[in-house]
């Protein structure tokens, strides 16, 4: 019998330590975005902040501070508001898809509407120096608080265009790349939902001979402070 090897579920898991670079508005925190497939979630380990969310149904804040868990599905803008150290754990579906493509940056609707602009305002410059990509991430956090912003200012004042429209926009963005999100969901999620089914199957015949198949699996993380969307990102393989 096949067994799913990932971790639990096929989820991923990132330390995230919060930026607390301030922004327009006077908030510290990260970059608003939202994932198209994938619901994605915080365990707050230290400090206090908040995350601000935006979706049809209005804007929110949750306070965060250690032992919280929040999580949200696909669709909902998130913002990380950092008060006081705030470092997470970041749970994610789909094998780590939010930071392997699923995200698109709350970027305002003139970076929105061309790919290349939007690539072009989206990325940071890998292989510089560190001081430069932090100059680039802030950059591209300013640009996604300012879109946000707007999207807020918008929904409460009762116009759900805007909201709608960004939506579209992001899905827009992302489409060209289905095909290799639906294989990373084939390999992971998909094929360890299958597994359960085929473990369950073999338990309704009184059989346990997958049991045998038992490993144990350890990692450390394999990158350190990387410049993520939120935050600096301690990452795994899996």
């Amino acid at each position: 019998m096949v067994t799913f090897e990932g971790l639990p579920g096929a989820v991923a898991v990132s330390h995230l330590s919060v930026y607390d670079w301030p922004a327009a508005d006077g908030l510290r925190g990260g970059t608003p975005h939202l994932h198209l497939t994938c619901s994605e979630g915080y365990v707050v380990v230290a400090g206090r902040g908040a995350v601000q969310t935006l979706t049809a149904a209005g804007f929110r804040e949750t306070p965060l501070t250690p032992g919280a868990l929040v999580w949200f599905t696909p669709g909902a803008i998130h913002r990380l508001v950092n008060e006081d150290g705030l470092r997470v754990i970041v749970l994610m579906q789909n094998s780590g898809l939010p930071e392997a493509g699923d995200a698109v940056l709350t970027l305002p609707p003139r970076c929105l509407a061309d790919p290349d602009a939007y690539r072009a305002a989206a990325a940071l410059p890998v292989d510089a120096e560190e001081a430069v990509q932090e100059r680039a991430a802030r950059a591209r956090r300013d640009l996604a608080v300012e879109g946000f912003l707007a999207l807020r200012e918008a929904v409460e004042g009762g116009d759900p265009e805007p909201l709608a429209a960004f939506h579209r926009a992001a899905a827009a963005l992302v489409r060209p790349r289905t095909p290799e999100w639906r294989a990373r969901w084939e390999k992971g999620a998909a094929t360890a939902a299958a597994v359960t089914a085929g473990q369950l199957d073999a338990l309704d015949r009184g059989e346990a001979g997958h049991l045998a198949d038992a490993r144990v699996h350890a990692e450390r993380p394999a990158h350190h402070g990387r410049f993520g969307m939120c935050g600096r990102l301690d990452v795994y393989r899996t």
